[in-house]
């Protein structure tokens, strides 16, 4: 049995600003207590838990630190990677911090062994979403049947002037947080919509629609969401490629297999770091 989870990560982003204060910081400690809990009743083979890179800055060092610690506590090894989702076949810049532990009691000595990109050259946003029609515009009781290509394929009402303005929104740039344009020849960047600021279209006249997002994030052209139109944008802000996720996933299950395979004597013997920098990768 394993646990997986990402405990919200807005407080150590690069757009958050805030203090020591803030509540969100402890988070991934209770993660790691009720982890340690689980644990105490029942041997847990191993932990994911996934967050932003932020985490690792020398702002939160201190606190970064003490998850760690709070992980190996709870009777785990650790290991961290940065792994970005555009190496694993998504059509998105979106680097991730992921921590894998191992149980040490049931598997003495094993270190994760993070997964290898299976994607040298990233996707890019025109591959993905340049062939779908344009999407159906919100309103109020609107029937998903009568939504093209896909239930989820609609969006918001374009209100701005930026959508009319001629030269006001081009491919590849920014105009503050809520107007940044997405680049037919490039991956979207990360697909984190605060405050419903989704991503401009490559055409610059409309935002993404939900369908676009979802294919952006690598979910199969079939997968559905549900809910409102303000449900199905956070949700998938939220979620986690399933591509990452999925290799993720199969690096754990093939440590293991290697672990009972090569036997446990030879694992044990080997000692492992408690905290792991990940300076290089900066």
């Amino acid at each position: 049995m394993g646990v997986i989870g990402g405990p919200p990560c807005q407080s150590f982003s690069r757009a958050a600003h805030s203090g020591d204060d803030d509540h969100r910081h402890v988070l991934p400690l209770e993660f790691a207590r009720l982890l340690k809990g689980f644990n105490r009743r029942s041997p847990v083979s191993f932990f994911v838990f996934e967050n932003v890179p932020g985490l690792v800055k020398n702002k939160h060092k201190t606190r970064y630190e003490s998850i760690v610690n709070a992980f190996a506590n709870a009777g785990f090894s650790v290991r961290a990677e940065l792994l970005n989702a555009s190496s694993f076949g998504v059509a998105q810049d979106r680097p991730r911090l992921i921590l894998v532990g191992f149980n040490t009691k049931l598997f003495p000595g094993l270190e994760w062994a993070p997964p290898k990109p299976t994607q040298s050259v990233p996707l890019t946003v025109r591959s993905v979403i340049g062939k779908l029609r344009e999407p159906k515009y919100w309103e109020r009781g609107l029937d998903s049947s009568s939504i093209p290509v896909h239930p989820n394929h609609w969006c918001m009402v374009p209100k701005s002037k930026n959508f009319t303005t001629r030269g006001a929104l081009v491919q590849g740039t920014a105009r503050g947080r809520s107007f940044r344009t997405l680049d037919w020849t490039q991956p979207s960047p990360t697909v984190a919509y605060g405050n419903r600021e989704v991503h401009v279209h490559p055409s610059g006249l409309r935002r993404l629609s939900v369908y676009e997002a979802l294919l952006l994030q690598g979910f199969p052209p079939e997968y559905e969401l549900l809910g409102t139109l303000s449900a199905q944008i956070s949700q998938v802000s939220e979620a986690v490629p399933p591509a990452l996720a999925q290799a993720v996933a199969a690096s754990i299950r093939q440590d293991i297999a290697r672990y009972h395979r090569e036997g446990r004597r030879r694992w044990a013997s080997k000692k492992l770091a408690t905290v792991q920098t990940l300076d290089r990768h900066w």
